[in-house]
Order: structure tokens, then C-alpha cells, then sequence
């Protein structure tokens, strides 16, 4: 894994998880760019002096178009707001033009699988169906979309992470998480991380080539399940 400068593209910069991705970035060195929805666009004001933003939806593909234009790395928050495809046309308008060399990182949840041989507890899934009925319902979130734009990343011949975040808290910074290819892997089992450490993971990504066309999903470091692997003799785990 190396460090370099990057232009990187933040879609979905104004959100919490997108503003600590921008403050880890600009720690880091990098040229960045920010898209938001135009209302949210105040949020970002803090940066202002340091970022550029491009205001509009982030599943216009004239709008990622502009955004992503010479961007080395585009970080994309797969947000599933109300019942518009919102994540797939953003998952879409990011695969088709960002740059041919350009690392992209996705985020989203738990509930996303590519092979089918991620665990769920019952409490898990039902909870994941009732949060998917009652966003129908009321026409805020579409659950459903997210796991049509990881279908499409997923069968992408770019250079692809998508984040897997467990659970979310605030709080400083326990660290880079740690991370597993399956949910229901022991260590992931205390489903808890810091969202200023989801972002750094995020970030992170740009520059680990072993994430490329990886799926990961993560914990918080100092969580118990987290600790407990670490302390297990190698020939235990």
C-alpha cells in the first residue's frame, strides 16, 4: 500500500459519513471535490476555501460527469433515498464516467451480499425486512435499490471496493476497522463501528490495490469481537 496526492471525488459529501470522508482526505493531502444535494450544500461550508462542490442530485449523470472529470479516486455514498432508483442511478452514473484508471469506493450496509455465504442472525433479517416495508411505505428509502447498485458494481470490470459498515456510533477515533469477507465471521459479531473510522477505511481504500474488487466487511478495531480475535492464539482463528 502506498500514499499519494489524488484528486478525489466525495459523492455525497454533505452527509455525516461525507464529511468525515472530506476531512480525512484533505488531511491526507488530497484535491478535493464534493457533491451534494443543493440545499445541503451549507453543511459543507467549513471546507468551503479548501474543496470544490458541485450542487445537485447525485444520481444526475450530468452532474457526477462534471464532478468526477480528472478525479483519481470517487467515493460514493450509496444513499437509498426515497423511491427513485437513487443509489443505482448513482452506483450507474460513477461506472460510467469516472475516469478508466480511477479507484472508486462505495459505501453501504451489512445487508449487501455478492456470493450468499454471509450469515445473518434472525434478529438481523427482520429487522432489515421491516426497516424495507415501512420505507416503502412511507416512500423515503429504498432498500431495495442499494442491493441493485452492488449487483451492478459488483458485475463491473472497474476498479471497485464497496464498504460494508456494521452498525454506527459517534465518537473519536478508535483507528482503521478491521475487516472480514463474510458478515457472521467471529470478529465481526459486535456489528459496531465509529462512522469517523468507517470514513477512514473509506479513504483508506484508495490507496490498498488488495480491496480491489473486494467486498469488506467491517468492525470497529477496539470493538470486543475485534479484540477477542486479535488476543486468539494464529492456530485458533
Amino acid at each position: 500500500m502506498s500514499r499519494t496526492t489524488k484528486k478525489v471525488c466525495i459523492i455525497g459529501a454533505s452527509g455525516k459519513l461525507g464529511q468525515y470522508m472530506v476531512q480525512h482526505a484533505l488531511d491526507r493531502g488530497h484535491e478535493v471535490v464534493g457533491v451534494c444535494r443543493e440545499r445541503s450544500a451549507p453543511k459543507l461550508d467549513r471546507f468551503a476555501d479548501r474543496i470544490s462542490i458541485v450542487p445537485g442530485p447525485t444520481n444526475d449523470p450530468e452532474v457526477v460527469r462534471q464532478a468526477v472529470a480528472g478525479c483519481d479516486g470517487v467515493l460514493t455514498v450509496l444513499a437509498p433515498w426515497g423511491v427513485q432508483q437513487y443509489s443505482s442511478g448513482t452506483a450507474q452514473a460513477v461506472l460510467d464516467h469516472a475516469e478508466p484508471h480511477a479507484r472508486l469506493v462505495f459505501s453501504c450496509g451489512w445487508h449487501i451480499t455478492r456470493d450468499g455465504q454471509d450469515r445473518y442472525s434472525r434478529r438481523f433479517l427482520a429487522t432489515v425486512r421491516l426497516v424495507t416495508w415501512l420505507a416503502k411505505a412511507v416512500r423515503a428509502v429504498e432498500i431495495d435499490d442499494q442491493v441493485e447498485a452492488c449487483r451492478r458494481i459488483f458485475t463491473s470490470d472497474r476498479r471497485w471496493t464497496v464498504v460494508r459498515g456494521s452498525d454506527l456510533e459517534e465518537g473519536p477515533s478508535q483507528g482503521l476497522p478491521v475487516w472480514s469477507r463474510h458478515v457472521g465471521d467471529p470478529i465481526l459479531e459486535s456489528n459496531l463501528t465509529r462512522r469517523v473510522d468507517f470514513a477512514l477505511f473509506m479513504v483508506a481504500a484508495l490507496d490498498d490495490d488488495s480491496l480491489v474488487h473486494q467486498e469488506p466487511a467491517i468492525v470497529g478495531r477496539l470493538s470486543p469481537s475485534a479484540t477477542a480475535h486479535r488476543q486468539q492464539p494464529e492456530g485458533a482463528r
